[in-house]
């Protein structure tokens, strides 16, 4: 494991789906390519012994993955009360508009787990994705002497890592043990694979669930389980004493922002890419979490050029006779990097008729690399299929419209 500390601080169709409204404890575990099962058999039939499938969409859903994208140069915007502080220097660019109706991509695609979605990236060189789940109870992983539940899995910071091809099948899977729970994670290209971004160093919290303490970096390795002592992994401590440590990616202009949390305040920084990774953390931008942001169930993030995007809100409820009793409190939130305000705050409806839907992680996605301006912002949710029927399943919507 490589350790690089705190640093030089400085305080096919284009479908519209719904419309939107609103204004550690364990050792190093690895293989050389390949997980294996208690029978020794191959990684590749670990879908049919667990219980999961590597089928990916139905032809519906191929056809309507979406291509093309186009944007207006319109220019200015209301800044909305709940501002947070900054201190940043980012170059202007334009944003999405959140009140643009959101398209489908895919939805209801199984991952390696049988648990939600917690977060995703794109890998748009290669035309991949990548999703993180907490692992599903039951599973007993290489090196493990038994089985652990959901709770312990949680606890822990054990996570499941699914790649993906933009058809929606499965071509890859890892797990990291006492890594956290997975709110937000970020994929950088590398040849034909990928460098992840996560967070590490999984400490549980008053509610016993795990969060990681410091942000890692590793190349994805199909097959692979990683411990945060693991040799393939460079752990980064940008915020000495925080927890709740987290990571998105700007695939544009290679910037990561980092969010965390310490002395109970809740800071979002922006760095460049290529220098975090030297382990230099000066931020281009630093915000402090807008107020708006207190007292809901935060998320995900993602973030592209000036604008920080951000996802709040909780799974539908319902009776015992499965009738929903609740509407979408999806709100998704843009922030100016330079100013902490809030510049635009929406309600999404997106994906409204799943079952359950709950928010989880955001992403850009750029389709044709060669024309970077046409980027996608991605809202991630996952949904069962009934009361009884909870296994879960992950749904992706995205907005396109640029002002």
């Amino acid at each position: 494991m490589t350790s690089l500390t705190f640093g030089n601080w400085i305080a096919i169709n284009h479908l519209t789906s719904d419309d939107e409204a609103g204004a550690a404890g364990v050792g190093m575990v690895e293989s050389s390519g390949c997980l294996h099962t208690t029978k020794g058999e191959g990684f590749q039939h670990m879908n049919a012994d667990m219980g999961r499938s590597s089928h990916g969409p139905n032809r519906r859903q191929i056809l309507m993955r979406a291509a093309g994208l186009t944007g207006a140069a319109l220019l200015g915007s209301a800044v909305l009360s709940g501002a947070g502080t900054a201190a940043a220097a980012v170059a202007t660019s334009k944003r999405f508009d959140l009140t643009d109706g959101s398209d489908e991509w895919f939805r209801e695609i199984v991952l390696q787990e049988v648990r939600i979605l917690q977060s995703f990236s794109f890998d748009n060189t290669n035309k991949h994705l990548y999703t993180a789940q907490l692992v599903q109870a039951g599973r007993q992983l290489p090196g493990e002497t038994r089985t652990y539940t959901g709770t312990e899995r949680e606890t822990n910071g054990d996570l499941c890592i699914t790649r993906l091809d933009w058809r929606g099948y499965i071509i890859g899977r890892m797990y990291l043990k006492g890594f956290g729970h997975g709110v937000s994670i970020a994929a950088e290209p590398s040849g034909n694979g990928a460098y992840l971004w996560t967070e590490t160093a999984s400490i549980p919290d008053g509610a016993n669930v795990g969060y990681g303490t410091k942000i890692a970096r590793f190349k994805f390795a199909n097959g692979v389980v990683l411990t945060p002592e693991s040799h393939r992994v460079t752990t980064y401590t940008p915020a000495p004493g925080s927890d709740h440590n987290t990571v998105a990616v700007d695939p544009v202009n290679s910037r990561l922002a980092v969010r965390h949390r310490i002395g109970g305040t809740w800071k979002i920084n922006l760095y460049d890419l290529a220098t975090f990774r030297s382990g230099t953390f000066t931020p281009l931008a630093s915000i402090t979490q807008p107020s708006v942001l207190t007292g809901v169930t935060f998320q995900g993030y993602t973030t592209l050029g000036q604008y920080l995007y951000t996802m709040d809100g909780t799974a539908y409820t319902y009776d015992s006779s499965g009738n929903r009793t609740s509407d979408s409190n999806t709100y998704v939130t843009c922030i100016d990097w330079n100013t902490g305000s809030v510049v635009q705050r929406s309600l999404s409806k997106a994906g409204e008729s799943l079952f359950y839907r709950e928010p989880e992680g955001m992403a850009i996605q750029i389709p044709d690399t060669s024309n970077p301006a046409a980027a996608r912002l991605h809202l991630g949710f996952g949904s069962e299929e009934s009361l009884t029927a909870t296994d879960k399943k992950a749904s992706f919507y995205y907005k396109d419209l640029l002002v």
